[in-house]
């Protein structure tokens, strides 16, 4: 089949034909996952419970992989769970049945129903489901002194370059970017956004204000046991020319940043943390194109030293403001792009704009007896009205676990209801040592301009917002322990009225739970 980048039919005509093998035959031919993240380890580990007999490939691009650990369900869609990387050898003993192989893909026939890899191993399947995430999205390619954040080995490389760092420019207002620039000590960092307000992705300026003072304040140093057990790979993970679609390791979990030094070259330990607003990277400039532009660099904003050095740092970055600035290397944390590189080259996927494989609500790709789950795909069926996809390691394990679902009752010929998960989103998370819930249309995302928000914020302690339409809670943001958030996942689910209340909906005196409960 011929390549495709076009954007394809509607979720509701992406249908998979039948099968071509019946039930027995299936089971013969065995699954065959690709992606050793969060989702594709998921999906392996469920299709062993489903199918404990049937034969299951898992193709790794890394030598170690991402397993869920600590699963709670904390709601009817809250979960919280740790991700601890793990050996290979962990996965197979716990799932007899589930092969593991440390490999590159290089291309799929779809008409043989046959992945192939570049260390020129051939791997048959019945069903095959693409787990293989997403790469960073770096402002500029090719260049040593900007590098993305995205798995174990780019911490790693970050952690070396930074340790020898007097400054470091981060570029991009996400997850990634809000630990890091929290995280960061003995270094001066410059954090590039285009937004008006930090964690612009997350959360609101009302949000964004709550956090501000964080960013300059010695931090509470946790004395807690680490969430994941490290491993370490010393060989080269696989004998194969670098190139640009190459997959990379599995995406990095909710406690990555655990354990990690992140100290730079400077003795003092506060935070000295600098915001440039409603800016983008124009330009990254080496030392010799910097001088010749004949223009000055900026010094720290705020530092009480004098700057004698600002003509000798190894890369310098331009922004759209005209401020710039010299510094020893830029993190590029502006998102990443679905990583479906060795999947298009000879195989008719429908393909979203946003770079994802169209799935439709039962995972199936537009190619028959293939799925797709985690930051490869992109959801293309109508969605519930308070769930949007959002490309999180939380989201990542859900339709891991779902495809998995998919692919056994696809093989059986049977019916199955989408999960619940699918009906609300929701995400519990930490930002500068906070709890942090967002639940539904958190921030009146698709509301339009009918709605209304109940705010409710201690400065220091908590920071509780609430989305209602026509009376209904659409959406809440709960910063803190604030013990909320079955309350009001149950509010958003069950659709409640809530008009009567108005604002002693958020009074703190009046307990909510016990009221509603």
């Amino acid at each position: 089949m011929a390549a495709s980048g076009e954007v394809g039919e509607k979720a509701d005509e992406i249908a998979p034909l039948p099968p071509d093998l019946e039930p027995e035959q299936a089971r013969a031919a065995g699954f065959v996952i690709v992606g050793g993240g969060i989702a594709g380890v998921t999906c392996a580990e469920q299709l062993s419970a489903l199918s404990p007999d049937d034969p299951i490939t898992l193709l790794s691009a890394s030598p170690l992989i991402k397993s869920v650990t600590n699963f709670r369900q904390v709601g009817r869609a809250m979960e919280e769970f740790d991700v601890e990387e793990t050996t290979t050898d962990a996965l197979q003993k716990a799932c007899p049945n589930v092969r593991v192989v440390h490999t590159l893909v290089k291309s799929l026939d779809t008409d043989k129903h046959e992945v192939y890899t570049e260390d020129g191993q051939t791997f048959p399947y019945t069903k095959l489901c693409i787990c293989t995430g997403g790469q960073p999205k770096l402002i500029t390619k090719d260049n040593l002194h900007v590098i993305g954040i995205r798995d174990t080995e780019t911490v790693q490389h970050f952690q070396q370059k930074l340790s020898n760092a007097r400054r470091v420019v981060i570029v991009g207002n996400g997850g990634i970017a809000l630990e890091l620039v929290y995280e960061i000590e003995g270094c001066e960092v410059i954090w590039a956004i285009k937004d008006d307000s930090i964690g612009n992705t997350f959360f609101d300026r009302g949000a964004a204000e709550f956090f501000l003072p964080h960013l300059t304040a010695a931090k509470c140093e946790e004395k807690k046991p680490l969430k994941r057990l490290k491993y370490t790979h010393t060989e080269p993970s696989v004998a194969s020319p670098k190139r640009e679609d190459a997959a990379m390791g599995g995406a990095l979990g909710p406690d990555w940043k655990e354990g990690w030094r992140m100290k730079g070259k400077q003795d003092q330990s506060a935070h000295q943390v600098h915001v440039e607003y409603q800016c983008e990277v124009q330009e990254v400039l080496t030392r010799e194109e910097f001088t010749r532009t004949g223009q000055a660099a900026e010094n720290f904003p705020g530092s009480s030293r004098t700057e004698e050095h600002n003509d000798d740092w190894p890369v310098y970055v331009l922004l759209t403001n005209k401020r710039l600035y010299g510094c020893d290397f830029v993190v590029s944390a502006t998102g990443v792009v679905p990583s479906t590189g060795p999947f298009l080259h000879n195989a008719q996927f429908s393909v979203s704009p946003d770079g994802g494989l169209r799935v439709d609500d039962h995972m199936h790709t537009s190619v028959p007896d293939v799925f797709a789950a985690g930051d490869v795909c992109t959801a293309s069926w109508e969605p519930a009205p308070q769930w949007f996809q959002m490309r999180l390691w939380s989201q990542a394990r859900q339709m891991g676990s779902y495809a998995a679902k998919c692919m056994v009752a696809d093989r059986d010929r049977e019916e199955i209801d989408m999960d619940f998960c699918f009906e609300l989103f929701a995400h519990v998370t930490k930002f500068f040592n906070y709890k942090v819930v967002l639940l539904g249309r958190y921030n009146a995302q698709g509301l339009g301009k009918d709605h209304e928000l109940l705010l409710r914020c201690t400065k220091g302690l908590e920071y509780v917002k609430v989305v209602l339409q026509g009376g209904r809670m659409q959406g809440a943001v709960l910063i803190g322990d604030t013990d909320l958030e079955e309350t009001f996942e149950n509010l958003i689910i069950n659709g409640m009225d809530l008009s009567p209340f108005g604002e002693d909906l958020l009074d703190p005196n009046i307990d909510i739970e016990d009221y509603f409960d």
